[in-house]
């Protein structure tokens, strides 16, 4: 017998060579026909292999994302084995699962490929899948294997970077490939498939090996969810934040400038400062100082920092000045800059905790093709802070960030989120920086900090920063997107890099604890992602224009600029439409702008002093006082931005 450990805590004893299939279906039936694939002792398991014997067992089904992995995966093989099948003499190379579906790269060896083909796949794939073939790994020599893919130099130079008796190939139907495994119990459980594009990549990401053809397809279990999913796509092409972007002249790029440099446009610049200042407000209320530094510093600054190894290569060029050996950086992070803001003073610890807040232009060299609108950039802002603090105040200074991130994400309606706690890679310890002993004490203070504030969370190990510990915010959209936003950071390794002291209580020097944390990330990202959550509909407080008065003819236009003077009195961003349209057209034009009022003013709202009230994707509200109008727009406002409480 052996004894299998479960999630949930208990412990189940099976005969020698059962399953995971067999575990799923002692639990039951309904769970074994769902379950994808699964992880014994932190590896993954093929579902029909025997188990090797005691440990612990988790069952992964469509709802976790290792399940999905594994389908796709699966998929990929499946994509692979019907290429194989219609254009006879390709070379394959990997088809790894991805996010959403899978790819395989593929050197089509002269046989035209293009989208016109996507058809014929899909439907072969659902053909290979009905057959519901079993998924098996075997074990194969090094010179197997180099036999098994004579002529394909691109398995072959895999193959010759393994170590023999490590090499495994899987097989379904009649096909054979080299992998590590991960797979579904059989292909029947692919029940819809999308070949979604075709692309050029070269073999390794490398511009000097050969160019590739690269197969983007997913699939489902159920048709229906297929369906779902290409709607789900057409709405994010209409929320596309490019796309709104440029329609609501928010932000531009130029070739001239630069790639990855964005041009913020005048309403775009004021929207990106309304959340500036609602996020300095909250500071001010939280005992933060802002301070400013440059946007270069000395190279020395950042090989201190440890920067310039970890990230050096992804930096842009160093800047050399007249002065020998003199070199300077475009700054690719602010916390070395407050260091050395904290460092400019002796220190107390009655000065702590001291918190320096700074919205910092920094600059990556990101690859050009790794750009994507506001998202991926080279040039961005951060709404970055660092807080220095005693070890004994760190949990709940800690604690102090998580709040106003969950104000941020309350105010902006990012309700939908799982906290993330993320750690070192539990084998690979070469990425990180300071001692073992810092790196515990940091990883303990966040997860009481996450246990004790009452947040749903998960461990990811792997996604620590190099210097530390932290908490990353993992959002979901309106479109059940899932984005990485704000982020708090536990650090005891840069006090010790840059010697940061303070004079304890006991008169001896210590060394202080370092938290970063950026609520929004950055600007252009947090915008960007923001633009698609709420599809252009920005809250009313921060939209660019709140009203847009329209006149029903230009015997009005006293009247209406009478109107916005006196919205604007009470800070209130209106616009008249002075133009010779008619005003069907006036309101069809702002509901396109996504403007949220509209006040209609005529012979009856001069002769009253009214407005009639329209509201976008509502409709007509009927007719109010200039002030009921504005006391409600003020009450609309501060219900949604609220206080924030320290």
């Amino acid at each position: 017998m052996i004894k299998i450990s479960l999630p949930d805590g208990s412990v189940k004893e099976f005969e020698e060579g059962s399953s995971a299939i067999d575990v799923a279906k002692s639990i039951s039936h309904g769970l074994a026909r769902n379950v994808l694939s699964a992880s014994f002792n932190g590896e993954t398991v093929e579902p029909e292999t025997p188990l090797p014997g005691d440990g612990d067992l988790v069952l992964y089904t469509w709802d976790n994302p290792e399940g999905k992995k594994a389908f796709w995966h699966s998929s990929a093989h499946v994509l692979a084995q019907t290429l194989e099948q219609l254009y006879p003499g390709i070379k394959l190379t990997i088809g790894p699962a991805i996010d959403n579906g899978f790819y395989y790269d593929v050197d089509f060896n002269g046989h035209e490929f293009g989208e016109g083909d996507f058809a014929k796949i899909e439907q072969t794939m659902l053909e290979n899948a009905r057959q519901k073939s079993e998924f098996k790994m075997r074990p194969v020599s090094k010179s197997e294997a180099l036999k098994m893919y004579e002529g394909n130099p691109f398995k072959t130079e895999l193959i010759e970077n393994l170590e023999d008796g490590s090499i495994t190939f899987c097989d379904h139907a009649e096909f054979t490939d080299l992998c590590r495994g991960g797979h579904l119990p059989n292909t029947g459980f692919i029940k819809a498939v999308k070949i979604m594009n075709v692309a050029g990549a070269y073999w390794r990401g490398n511009e000097n090996n050969p160019q590739l053809t690269r197969v983007y397809g997913i699939s489902f279990p159920k048709a229906s969810m297929l369906k779902e999913y290409l709607e789900l796509l057409e709405e994010a092409k209409k929320r596309d934040h490019r796309k709104l972007g440029k329609e609501l002249e928010l932000f531009t790029f130029s070739q001239k400038v630069g790639q990855g440099l964005p041009l913020w446009l005048p309403k775009g610049a004021e929207l990106r400062e309304r959340l500036e200042q609602f996020l300095k407000k909250a500071q001010r209320t939280a005992g933060y100082d802002p301070v400013i530094t440059p946007h270069i510093g000395n190279k020395e600054l950042y090989v201190t920092s440890g920067h310039y190894a970890k990230y050096g290569k992804d930096s842009f060029q160093p800047i050399h000045t007249p002065e020998e050996n003199e070199e300077y950086l475009l700054k690719p992070m602010n916390c070395p800059h407050h260091c050395e803001i904290y460092k400019s003073s002796p220190r107390s610890y009655r000065d702590l905790p001291l918190r320096f807040a700074e919205f910092g232009t920094v600059y990556r060299y990101e690859q050009s093709g790794e750009l994507h609108g506001l998202t991926r950039v080279r040039g961005f802002t951060q709404d970055d802070a660092h807080i220095f603090c005693t070890p004994d105040q760190l949990k709940d200074e800690f604690k102090k960030v998580i709040d106003l991130v969950l104000y941020i994400f309350k105010t902006l309606d990012f309700e939908n989120f799982t906290a993330q706690v993320s750690l070192r890679d539990q084998e690979d310890r070469s990425k990180y920086i300071g001692s073992d002993t810092n790196w515990e004490k940091a990883e303990a203070a966040i997860k009481e900090a996450v246990i004790e504030k009452g947040l749903d969370y998960v461990v990811e190990y792997g996604e620590a920063a190099f210097y530390g510990p932290k908490l990353d915010f993992m959002v979901k959209d309106a479109l059940g997107r899932q984005w990485q936003l704000g982020t708090i950071q536990v650090d005891y390794n840069l006090p010790e890099r840059f010697e940061l002291e303070y004079k304890g209580s006991d008169n001896e020097n210590h060394r202080p604890v370092m938290i970063h944390r950026a609520p929004f990330g950055s600007m252009e990202r947090f915008v960007a992602v923001l633009l698609e959550h709420c599809a252009g509909n920005f809250p009313l407080w921060l939209m660019p224009t709140q009203i847009a008065i329209l006149p029903i003819s230009d015997k009005y236009l006293d009247y209406a600029h009478k109107v916005s003077r006196l919205l604007k009195n009470y800070e209130l961003r209106a616009l008249v439409d002075e133009r010779a349209e008619k005003t069907g057209r006036k309101i069809r034009d702002a509901e396109v702008a996504k403007i949220p009022y509209m006040l209609i003013v005529g012979e009856k709202e001069e002769e009253s002093d009214t407005v009639s009230v329209r509201k976008h994707g509502s409709g007509d509200m009927g007719s109010m006082s200039l002030q009921d109008f504005i006391m409600k727009i003020d009450s609309e406002i501060s219900e949604e931005i609220g206080e924030f409480e320290v």
